[in-house]
């Protein structure tokens, strides 16, 4: 079934992709297959063969197009493929029972794209199903997926698919596979053409011909030798790394950036694509004023110069570049059969330099050639450094002419099959330029002396005393010394013309290898900038994404890749220019080797090179040998290069582009995070690491800003926040709608740089939700040890069975040891019913009447504890993050202002003044802990503490001195200590009697019914208050009002105030008390926070 689209068809849907009908079954087997009429188009109907068993289904697949030759799908090497099934509307495989699988008509069979034969959806393991780009066909092949095999079959289905991560989608691929095949296809080159050709052509550049030979003499045959070892071990190593990240999957265009970024992120990708696209545009400027030089010296031989030397070398570099942008822009087919015509140039050349090397002549002798001597070998075979010139500063001149080994892998786009052309094109390239390389070092070093007059008449005579090579060969060009002489290896950049047999060969090779390579960067830069503008990594370089013609070519980069080739070539001096790209190069092959170590070192299962020659502290060895190269060649150019690498990735990372590309760098976080938190779990917990960790019963994110700001404030940076949300609905989400819900509210904390993890638990109830939190949240020592919710608002409006698993919730939290923290708000917490404040959600996501979520912190009268979820939706588009108020919204009210205000109170700088600690009892310290966190965050470092606690008149002095001690030992900063000798006052009547109106309602008035009746009923609603209950408590609900009325007369104008909430003895108070006791004491306050430790030390004064 590889080549075929599957289709489901529920009634008239085209969305769907399998019609499932229910079959017959018959007693018997069945005979051999006879051929069935064939079904009206459209219909999936056909006939039946008599051994489709009773209660199976019959499952029906639209054709997407014809089935490719077998090897194309991978069937078994035993069946038979009539050709002529290929024009039929469908193909199906098919067992006939004889051991071959046979490919047979659909229209005259019904095993139809059956899986073994049977009646199954489930497919078999295809390629295509792994592909994330299309189908050949146009159309992307997808797996069935879980829900089409495993939900019920009334049950609506939903195609989940797979992510295409940031990838170009199937429909973008479709597109441009259609387009390209209208305009006759695009052009591919194989791994000869595409990598090795290039790349050779790249390497054998400029320094082939007019700087080697100046390098030979300057360091001498066996420094010269190891310049080239160095260098190859270099682009060896980086050689073996791009083979291993090449081989790891899919290549796409973009060479080094695409292998970078795709293996380290984009935080290092996108700097390095920048500098490596520069770098190219650069080398353009090398290579064309290589090329203009040897023109200007061939001008000057003829005294033919236009201006003078320099100027020309302007005028030449600049024709040549424009020629070379109108070879690239003419397209890559061109460009590819230009480079064949300069490699045969350039191979030549080189033949015709060797030649000439065993034809020496004597009208040469005088200008240093003498052919191979064992003298000259002998004498030239060490250093001879002159005008300050030093080994490291000849390798910087010669390392750029081995930089040319990413030529092939720059245009990957452009290959056939990148995971084999670029490891054996990249390598085999190496080694030929390489030993081309040593063996031009030999024989120049071998037949050429350093310094020659091109006198006939400077030969040796009596009176002269000299020993070097020249001498013994019947010249004297000891005057050279002094300076002055024009010829040999140190002075002339032609000499290679000198040697060989027919000089405007060598010429002709100089053009060849120059103007290869510079159009092999011209092609590069732009390719590298393109694929780094398509991933949208620097907003405002989009305009250069856009391609143009069959092979999508970057047109735009081609004119910016000339401008700033254009740029350099000005500079006009190649000694200048060399060591800047150097730089650029080495910092990028550092990079690629080090994605090689960081990808192995990751051990992520992805990681599977089919690649095996590399070996990841090899690959550390060459990153690390690349920055000390770079040092040694330029330190204050490597610590440029470094700094902007530096920049951009600060800058990228700043900015976090939407990007998702698997990379190492990924898989090594989460590998560090897995083995900290298993580490963790070995230490026990200490009190001077106690830290809030907080369940934030929140719902959806957006619904209570206020909640997580707070909550957020003291958490930052220090401690785990989880924002729980508990869903009840009449329908559970597919998962689908799960993810793509789960990834909004985690974006929308992202955006609001609150960092927590979005946690929701579908639930039958409140409490059931809240105790799936407080129990499976959480990862060894990273799990919530403090629950944060908001006050519920509005539960004297509301059903008493809502209060009843609200507070319950707050009892299952204390039996699991927790922390409980609750925040009032004057205005209430919940802003998700005011409108422009869906977030979250489309407009056809809003939820339908009939669910709900259950979400605790809950505000004003008009406010609800229940959010609706989202409604079923089979939108395939994915919802953007924020959806904003329309022009055409109501306005709102006064009472939503407010709360909108209020809402987003915390998020703000707080300014002088105070928290205000009403530290009643002891909990371990967590009262104290949460205030001391928030003034240690820039939003509320102007805010003092204030202390407040419970003592008697005659011990207020004592008392004080006592919590000074004590706060002064936990090294916690105060501006006040304020002893309550009048906390055990009898409250005010008027307070009084509130709180007798307030609980009124909720009454059980036992002793106005009889004792059966009133058992029922409590039975019934457990959380009404009994006559006993309000006696034996009435001492302490009169503190809860006193309490109040202190807060209201101390703390009137604090900016937050923390005070210990009361506790209620589980099974004895009721519900409706305890949230009376709740409503009573944080009424008509400043914004409060309840807060009660579970009662185990989470401060110490102890070191």
């Amino acid at each position: 079934m590889s080549g075929q689209k599957p289709s489901l068809r529920t009634g008239d849907s085209a969305q769907s992709r399998f019609q499932v009908d229910a079959v017959t079954e018959a007693s018997s087997a069945a005979p051999a297959l006879a051929p069935a009429p064939a079904p009206a188009p459209g219909s999936s109907d056909g006939s039946r063969p008599p051994e489709e068993a009773k209660g199976r289904f019959r499952v029906g697949f639209m054709d997407s197009g014809a089935l490719g030759p077998a090897t194309d799908i991978g069937l078994p090497p035993d069946v038979s493929h009539d050709p002529d099934t290929s024009k039929s509307d469908s193909i199906s495989l098919h067992s006939t029972g004889t051991g071959h699988t046979h490919i047979s008509d659909s229209h005259s069979n019904t095993y139809y794209m059956r899986t073994f034969g049977h009646n199954t959806i489930d497919a078999v393991p295809n390629i295509e199903f792994y592909r994330q780009t299309a189908a050949p066909f146009g159309e992307k092949l997808t797996r069935p997926s879980l829900s089409e095999l495993h939900d019920e079959l009334d049950k609506d289905l939903f195609e989940e698919g797979l992510a295409n991560g940031e990838e170009p989608s199937a429909a973008e691929e479709a597109a441009a596979l259609m387009a390209k095949e209208a305009k006759g296809g695009s052009i591919k080159f194989g791994w000869v053409k595409g990598v090795l050709v290039r790349c050779m052509l790249n390497i054998w550049g400029v320094m082939l011909f007019i700087r080697m030979t100046w390098i030979v003499g300057q360091a001498g045959i066996g420094l010269t030798i190891a310049i080239i070892l160095m260098a190859t071990v270099v682009t060896t190593i980086t050689g073996l790394s791009t083979s291993a990240i090449a081989t790891n999957g899919f290549v796409r265009g973009g060479g080094a950036y695409y292998l970078i970024s795709r293996s380290l992120g984009p935080e290092f990708g996108g700097p390095i694509g920048l500098i490596f696209a520069f770098a190219n545009a650069v080398a353009v400027a090398m290579y064309v004023v290589g090329f203009a030089e040897t023109v200007v010296e061939m001008l000057n031989d003829v005294d033919a110069l236009m201006t003078d030397e320099l100027n020309d070398i302007r005028i030449v570099g600049t024709l040549t570049v424009i020629l070379l942008l109108g070879i690239s822009v003419a397209g890559m087919e061109w460009e590819a059969k230009a480079q064949i015509v300069l490699l045969v140039i350039l191979l030549g050349a080189i033949v015709n330099y060797f030649i000439g090397s065993f034809m020496p002549s004597e009208s040469k002798e005088p200008k240093g050639f003498f052919g191979y001597n064992t003298a000259i070998l002998i004498e030239n075979f060490g250093p001879d450094f002159r005008d300050d010139e030093t080994f490291f500063s000849a390798f910087a001149i010669f390392f750029p002419a081995a930089t040319g080994i990413l030529a092939g892998a720059n245009i990957s786009g452009d290959l056939t099959d990148p995971q084999s052309a670029i490891p054996k094109g990249t390598l085999l390239a190496i080694l030929i330029t390489g030993l081309t390389y040593v063996v031009i070092t030999i024989s120049a070093g071998s037949c050429i002396v350093r310094d020659a007059t091109g006198d006939h008449n400077d030969t040796v005579s009596d009176t002269v005393n000299c020993t070097d090579a020249a001498c013994m060969l019947g010249y004297d060009f000891s005057i050279c010394k002094e300076g002055g002489c024009q010829y040999g290896l140190m002075n002339d950049f032609q000499v290679m013309s000198l040697v060989s047999a027919f000089g405007p060969l060598i010429s002709a090779g100089i053009f060849s290898a120059t103007l290869s390579s510079a159009l092999a960067s011209l092609v590069s830069a732009p390719k590298v900038f393109q694929a780094l503008c398509k991933d949208n990594i620097y907003p405002g370089l989009g305009v250069f994404a856009k391609g143009y013609g069959k092979n999508n070519e970057p047109l735009r980069g081609y004119v910016l890749t000339f401008c700033i080739g254009l740029a350099f070539i000005l500079i006009a001096e190649l000694n200048i220019i060399a060591p800047i790209i150097s730089n650029f190069f080495l910092a990028s092959y550092a990079l690629i080797n080090f994605s090689v170590f960081h990808a192995s070192l990751a051990n992520s299962p992805g990681w599977r090179p089919s690649f095996k020659y590399y070996n990841m502290w090899v690959s550390l060895a060459g990153a690390i040998l690349c920055c000390v190269v770079m040092f040694v060649i330029n330190w204050w150019a490597a610590l440029v290069t470094l700094l902007i690498i530096l920049a951009l990735y600060i800058y990228v990372s700043y900015k976090k582009p939407d990007v998702n590309w698997g990379s190492s760098t990924q898989a090594l976080i989460y590998n560090q995070a897995l083995t900290h938190c298993l580490n963790l779990t070995t230490v026990e917990d200490h009190i001077k690491n106690f830290r809030p960790q907080c369940l934030v019963l929140a719902g959806y994110p957006n619904s209570r800003p206020a909640l997580l700001q707070l909550v957020g404030s003291f958490t930052k940076n220090v401690s785990l926040m989880v924002c729980g949300h508990i869903r009840i609905v009449s329908r559970r989400p597919n998962y689908r709608e799960l993810s793509q819900d789960h990834a909004r509210c985690q974006r929308w904390l992202s955006k609001k740089r609150i960092k927590a993890f979005y946690a929701p638990v579908f639930a039958d109830n409140m409490r059931q939700g809240a105790q799936l939190l407080l129990q499976a949240v959480g990862l060894g020592r990273l799990k919530p040890n403090t629950l944060v919710m908001g006050f519920k608002n509005n539960w004297s409006d509301g059903d008493m069975r809502d209060v009843e698993n609200y507070i319950n919730t707050i009892h299952d939290a204390f039996d699991l040891r927790f922390g409980v923290v609750i925040l009032r708000l004057p205005d209430g917490l919940d802003i998700s019913h005011i409108q422009g404040q869906e977030e979250l959600l489309l407009p056809h996501e809003k939820p339908p009447v009939g669910s709900k979520d259950v979400l605790i912190s809950v505000s004003p009268a008009k406010d609800s504890d229940s959010d609706s979820c989202l409604s079923k939706t089979t939108s395939n588009q994915s919802s953007p993050l924020i959806i904003r108020a329309t022009d055409t919204k109501s306005p709102l009210s006064l009472t939503d202002q407010r709360l909108l205000e209020t809402s987003q109170q915390f998020k703000k700088k707080q300014g002088k003044g105070t928290i205000d600690v009403w530290w009643l009892f002891d909990d371990g310290g967590l009262t104290l802990l949460i205030p001391y966190l928030l003034t240690n965050r820039s939003k509320w470092g102007d805010c003092r503490i204030r202390v407040f606690i419970g003592g008697k008149i005659n011990r207020i002095d004592h008392d004080r001195r006592a919590m000074a001690t004590l706060l002064s030992r936990f090294r916690i900063d105060f501006s006040d200590i304020n002893v309550l000798g009048d906390i055990n006052t009898k409250p005010k009547k008027h307070n009084k009697l509130c709180f007798k109106e307030l609980i009124e309602p909720y009454r059980l008035k036992e002793d106005d019914m009889e004792q059966e009746a009133a058992e029922r009923l409590k039975a019934q609603e457990p959380w009404r208050i009994t006559d006993n209950e309000l006696e034996l408590y009435k001492a302490k609900s009169n503190r809860q009002i006193r309490l109040n009325e202190l807060v209201k007369e101390h703390s009137s104008s604090a900016k937050l105030v923390v005070i210990s909430m009361p506790l209620a003895r589980k099974g004895t108070v009721s519900s409706a008390l305890y949230m009376c006791w709740l409503e009573t004491l944080s009424k008509d306050v400043p914004p409060l926070l309840l807060v009660r430790g579970n009662h185990q030390s989470v401060l110490t004064f102890y070191s």
